[in-house]
């Protein structure tokens, strides 16, 4: 074996994909700026205080893209089930008081002093990881109604019980069940699943907003 045939040809930059991240990193420091300069100068006279933090953020995603970048995404599917158990407690620690921040009346963020963060955040990576493993450990049953849509969805549950019963953290709720959604289609999950359960989903909760005037 010679050398040169050993050595792994690295995959060519997403260049489309890395000017979208700039772009969208872009706006939102720009946007928090816009909207965060007056209530910091009011605070501390200075305006560029949150903007500061924002882009501080930035700077290290970038970073832990770059590094993450590097490793091989095959690898990950050994972590499916870590992710799925972290990222259940790690949404759960909210119910401690000694790591829960009240903001505003719900409890979605964690303090743990050197650093404050929505654990939610986090779970949105730890499900993706878990279900693209599971869909691909399952691609030859995805199509039935068992391994394709029940099971999935009740992996579910435990996540969106604590989003939303502890969290009352319903835009996060929302776009995890639409990305595991479009996930477990691409995957090959059935269409009439999701019509069929989500039709009868719709209508007994209209059913409960028009008799109680509550949507949870």
């Amino acid at each position: 074996m010679t050398k040169n045939s050993r050595i792994t040809k690295e995959k060519p930059v997403d260049f489309i994909l890395i000017v979208t991240v700039l772009i969208m990193l872009s706006l939102g420091i720009v946007m928090v700026l816009s909207a965060s300069s007056p209530s910091a100068l009011a605070a501390n006279g200075k305006s560029y205080t949150f903007v500061k933090t924002q882009a501080t953020s930035a700077v290290l995603g970038l970073i832990l893209m770059f590094i993450i970048s590097k490793i091989d995404y095959k690898k990950y599917k050994y972590l499916d089930k870590v992710a799925y158990v972290f990222s259940i407690i790690l949404l759960a620690a909210v119910l401690v008081p000694a790591f829960a921040r009240d903001a505003k009346g719900a409890v979605r963020w964690l303090d743990l002093k050197f650093i404050s963060f929505q654990p939610s955040e986090v779970a949105k990576i730890g499900l993706v990881i878990f279900y693209a493993s599971y869909l691909t450990k399952n691609r030859e049953k995805i199509g039935t109604l068992l391994d394709g849509f029940i099971k999935p969805i009740l992996y579910l549950i435990p996540i969106l019980a604590i989003l939303i019963g502890v969290q009352s953290h319903l835009s996060a709720s929302i776009l995890i069940v639409l990305v595991i959604s479009v996930m477990m289609i691409m995957a090959g999950s059935r269409m009439r699943y999701f019509i069929t359960f989500g039709s009868i989903g719709v209508a007994r909760r209209s059913r409960s907003v028009i008799h109680n005037g509550k949507i949870f």
